[in-house]
């Protein structure tokens, strides 16, 4: 069962959310992210990198000095005030008409640790010691992880009263089309039960930010270790989680376009294919992939439709259901000789947010040679992997709208 508390949020006054919050660290590059970062801006801290000229290394010495420098200064102009008590929050995002309501947690470090927490994606060391370097460094969370609940009815209710009879404290459309909204729960009955029920919830899913929970959970240890007298109960044994019930979450599919056909014409590919799909042509019209184990190619002009034949995938295995797993063991691998999808460089990956447009355009500008569509991941395969303990193939789930950075942050201390 798992552990969470509310907290003392550190969060922009109301009539700066808008200003201050930022989309996240790893969905822009540096050169972006100066474009994009007003004078107020979390960018500032989250991607110091962009206050030189020229851009730094983002991994400098310099620039972690700079975002330690940034985070002080956004608290002493009153750009971030903390709350006097402990709270929860709520954080919603609206895209495409649809909600999704989110409870705003400090969540145990231990709970990770013991696999309370889990997780379907392995994460690259480096990239967990530059998140381990920021959260050491500010003492704090300043970005938040996207976790997953298995839905509790008391806990929708809680949501829902909270929504309807509160005004939310901070409600914008940021420059991309997705609203942000955010609410105070204030009742502290309310604010304990919460802590109640999720202490009878038998695990969080990692949907978005597998490096910064393994981050968190080792500056986590490393001050457990550092403190002789730790109780568990200490701040710094808690780390910043947005949590969404899984029925209200929708995974986006995650494309793949390849560079070459591995010396084959496009006929010799669509022959080969045909030996574990039933191939369709489509014509130009865009194809999107209708059901699972249905996929989408584009090649040479036209679209495709190819679905895998029974026998060549195993609904009963978790990993094996998948159709990335598919698009693997029956196109990637054996017909255009793409091995391991983190090291190759004649692949690459196309979020679902971008749309099928997308894969046309890279097609069509010779800059790749085919593109393959895949149906989303649901919310339950996911669970049922990281359930099983197993971790999905790269680049398999995509969740948007992402959580927004810097409408709260979560103090160690």
């Amino acid at each position: 069962m798992v552990k969470i508390k509310s907290f003392k949020g550190i969060r922009p006054p109301k009539e700066l959310a808008k200003e201050v919050a930022s989309r996240p660290y790893d969905v822009l590059n540096s050169v972006e992210a100066q474009a994009e970062a007003g004078e107020k801006s979390l960018l500032h801290i989250i991607k110091p990198e962009i206050d030189f000229n020229p851009i730094i290394d983002e991994h400098s010495q310099e620039a972690y000095d700079k975002a330690v420098e940034n985070y002080k200064k956004w608290k002493a102009n009153g750009w971030l005030v903390q709350d006097t008590e402990e709270k929860y929050y709520i954080y919603a995002q609206t895209m495409d008409g649809r909600t999704q309501y989110g409870l705003v947690a400090a969540c145990h470090f231990e709970d990770y640790m013991e696999g309370k927490i889990k997780k379907h994606e392995l994460t690259r060391p480096d990239k967990e010691e530059d998140r381990m370097i920021h959260v050491r460094n500010q003492n704090a969370n300043i970005e938040p992880v996207f976790f997953a609940y298995p839905a509790v009815k008391e806990m929708d209710q809680i949501v829902e009263n909270v929504v309807k009879n509160n005004k939310p404290v901070y409600d914008f459309v940021a420059e991309d089309g997705f609203g942000h909204h955010f609410w105070v729960i204030d009742d502290a009955a309310v604010n304990k039960r919460i802590t109640e029920i999720f202490a009878a919830v038998p695990a969080l899913y990692v949907a978005d930010g597998h490096h910064r929970t393994a981050a968190a959970a080792r500056v986590g240890l490393e001050k457990k270790a550092a403190n002789p007298n730790h109780t568990g109960n200490e701040e710094y044994n808690y780390f910043l989680a947005v949590i969404f019930p899984d029925n209200q979450l929708k995974i986006i599919d995650y494309n793949r376009v390849v560079k070459d056909l591995n010396g084959l014409t496009a006929q010799q590919l669509i022959e080969k294919l045909q030996a574990g799909f039933e191939v369709k042509e489509m014509g130009t019209g865009i194809y999107t992939p209708n059901k699972l184990h249905n996929f989408s190619m584009y090649l040479e002009g036209k679209w495709y439709s190819l679905t895998a034949k029974p026998g060549t995938y195993n609904d009963n295995d978790p990993i094996g259901v998948l159709d990335v797993t598919i698009l693997s063991n029956l196109v990637l691998e054996p017909i255009l000789d793409i091995k391991d999808l983190r090291t190759s460089k004649r692949i690459d990956f196309v979020g679902g947010i971008r749309g099928l447009g997308e894969l046309k355009k890279r097609v069509d500008s010779g800059d790749m040679k085919v593109a393959f569509a895949l149906y989303p991941v649901s919310m339950k395969q996911l669970i049922d992997i990281a359930d099983t303990g197993n971790i999905m193939p790269p680049k398999t789930t995509w969740f948007e709208p992402k959580l927004r950075s810097g409408i709260v942050i979560h103090e160690l201390k």
